[in-house]
């Protein structure tokens, strides 16, 4: 990689990352729905991994995990009792997303507008859905701790608010990493090296 790129793309993903953290952290409450806002760190490295390959998602991944764990590592009840922070998790979560978003469907479909956008609501659905499972086994573990959904509940009032969210959120951090992200005209030339083409026809968003 020139110099030059590989300035932007530091420069770029630095910006970003900054930003993005900054206002979920700060401002948590502009878009909300159900009590649930959009998750733009989740968000964005979904869309890194799945639009620029697996090594631009980890890399993203990692630096956007140890934010989320420093400043909103959730708290958990151990079997003794004790609440504990659980940092660890958010590192755990978004390396798991950017492995998932850079291989959503992109060894045998040209990476797409719209398959980016389905790549956010699979992965946030299974996020969720893995999230609720893991407390529901938790709190039966606990024996004076009952989980406090059924199904129904979890999908009206957490899994599908915040998929929807997500979704939303989706369309100005695409447009910003493709027109105005860590590479030129949107596209990783390591992508189409690694295709074996001259173009990149195959990556057209």
């Amino acid at each position: 990689m020139r110099r030059k790129q590989l300035v932007r793309k530091i420069v770029v993903y630095a910006i970003y990352i900054l930003l993005i953290t900054t206002f979920q952290v700060t401002f948590p409450g502009v878009i909300s729905l159900s009590g649930l806002h959009p998750d733009l760190m989740f968000v964005m490295v979904v869309l890194c991994a799945y639009m620029f390959g697996f090594y631009d998602g980890i890399i993203v991944g990692v630096l956007v995990g140890f934010i989320r764990d420093y400043f909103s590592a959730p708290s958990i009840r151990s079997l003794d009792g004790t609440v504990v922070s659980s940092v660890g998790i958010g590192l755990f979560v978004m390396i798991a997303v950017a492995a998932l978003g850079s291989s959503f469907f992109t060894r045998r479909i040209e990476r797409n507008f719209l398959l980016a956008f389905i790549s956010v609501v699979f992965i946030t659905l299974l996020y969720k859905l893995a999230g609720h499972f893991v407390i529901y086994i938790w709190t039966s573990v606990l024996s004076d701790v009952s989980y406090n959904m059924d199904l129904k509940q979890a999908l009206l009032k957490s899994i599908l608010p915040q998929t929807a969210l997500n979704l939303f959120a989706s369309v100005p951090l695409y447009l910003m990493l493709k027109f105005m992200g860590p590479y030129k005209g949107g596209v990783n030339p390591v992508l189409i090296d690694e295709k074996g083409k001259g173009d990149n026809s195959w990556l057209t968003m």
